[in-house]
């Protein structure tokens, strides 16, 4: 995908980043405990392997961090910002979960 492409999906999904030279997203989120960030990883797997798409997660105590590209063009295409929008309907799209 474009980079110019690319900034122009992000307006679709709110509190996302273009990180690596364009060539992926990133959403970091804080919890209330350690359980909550556990579950939110454990529904986006759901959403992950019912769209055939899976992030990267990070995972520190309270905090997630996860970056979506796809991995076999080591780059963004569509199905990352759909994967994300589904991210955002899940846990609204502030920066807290």
């Amino acid at each position: 995908m474009e980079a110019a492409r690319a900034r122009e999906l992000m307006s679709a999904i709110p509190v996302w980043e273009l990180v690596n030279g364009e060539t992926r997203i990133r959403r970091r989120l804080t919890f209330s405990s350690f359980p909550a960030a556990i579950e939110f990883v454990e529904r986006v797997a759901e959403i992950a392997e019912d769209e055939g798409h899976h992030p990267d997660f990070e995972i520190s105590y309270r905090n997630v961090e996860v970056v979506l590209y796809t991995h076999v063009i080591e780059g963004l295409h569509e199905n990352d910002f759909i994967v994300a929008a589904k991210i955002n309907d899940l846990v609204g799209g502030s920066g807290q979960g």
